[in-house]
């Protein structure tokens, strides 16, 4: 089976076809996407299923959680036998895998297989153990088998190479909310920096003593996560911030408004989540990028009810036009995010 399998957020399959659609074109390959709203999956066809592999890396999709290589759809299985035609697939197609994932989509009709993909995993590794098409312990060299369990008698076979795709199943950090957070908004600027970021550069980016803003500050989700990581935050809201984000004393609250404030001396990084016009909040960070005034920075565009593919595009354009001197632009809808996509940038040294 020729093509390509991405996990997605329920109800933005319209927008991720749109996006591999595009960017499939883009890279003068033709395929077409195949999905349904709200199942949380969209598979994209074409019959060059190499290059599109590698033309639409996971990293520099929006839209999808995880991105897959199809091997096998397998429809109308026995359900009292499905280890045997996972088997004949496998051998049919005569690789071996490192590693294997039983996954489910992530929507309302997919979290009651949470139970099936588990059960089946158990009884599957053993299985493909026992005919060496999987490793005894886990080998990151060799690619990921994923198991997708569409419904009690439909599986997807895909796999991935484990350094190029998200290392979570499903693409989902699970991320516990801490007791100190101010906001589930915590959550958020906690995924940007391990989705977004490489571990290399969470810990050059990322050290005690830097210097960062944080525009529309109010309640300090995103200021009390700068601060775990050591680093001196302006706080730019008019409305207040928790009490013992204050009390770090690593914070400046400052009541002014976070689309007019700006640094006396060029910081580290400025984080942004306001409510605000996505194409409104592009410019306003492109602004920060061509004065200078921070090194990095990871902002929020919150996206309209339509087309939302199309206004990604269109703010990522105009902030790509306007910043100077870019080095680094990721952008991901995150596991947290809700209709908004979150942006990494770096400028260039």
């Amino acid at each position: 089976m020729d093509g390509l399998l991405c996990w997605c957020r329920a109800g933005f399959e319209p927008d991720l076809a749109a996006e591999l659609t595009e960017r499939a074109a883009e890279a003068g390959l033709a395929g077409y996407a195949r999905t349904e709203r709200g199942s949380g999956y969209v598979i994209f066809h074409g019959e060059e299923a190499d290059a599109l592999d590698a033309a639409l890396p996971w990293r520099s999709l929006v839209f999808a959680r995880q991105k897959l290589r199809l091997l096998a759809e397998l429809r109308g299985i026995d359900t009292q036998d499905r280890i045997r035609p996972v088997l004949v697939a496998l051998k049919n197609i005569g690789q071996r895998f490192g590693e294997v994932w039983l996954e489910h989509p992530d929507s309302e009709t997919g979290k009651p297989l949470a139970g099936l993909a588990r059960s089946f995993g158990n009884a599957l590794r053993p299985a493909l153990r026992k005919h060496g098409l999987l490793c005894t312990s886990a080998d990151s060299r060799l690619p990921r088998l994923h198991v997708a369990i569409l419904a009690s008698d439909h599986l997807l076979l895909a796999c991935t190479n484990p350094q190029e795709g998200a290392p979570w199943p499903l693409g989902i950090p699970r991320l516990k909310m801490h007791p100190d957070a101010p906001s589930r908004s915590a959550l958020k600027l906690e995924e940007a920096f391990l989705s977004l970021l490489t571990e290399n550069e969470r810990s050059r980016l990322l050290q005690n003593g830097m210097r960062a803003a944080d525009l529309g500050a109010a309640p300090g989700g995103w200021t009390w996560v700068l601060t775990r990581h050591g680093l001196h935050v302006h706080a730019i809201d008019n409305g207040p911030l928790r009490a013992h984000v204050l009390d770090t004393g690593l914070v400046t609250h400052l009541r002014e408004d976070g689309f007019r404030w700006r640094p006396a001396t060029p910081l580290d990084w400025m984080v942004c989540d306001m409510v605000e016009q996505p194409i409104r909040v592009a410019a306003r960070m492109a602004e920060w990028f061509a004065h200078g005034w921070c090194q990095h920075a990871v902002f929020n565009l919150k996206l309209p009810m339509k087309k939302r593919w199309a206004e990604t595009a269109r703010c990522l354009a105009l902030f790509r036009q306007q910043a100077d001197a870019l080095a680094t632009l990721r952008c991901k809808q995150l596991y947290h995010d809700r209709e908004e996509i979150t942006v990494f940038a770096s400028r260039k040294d």
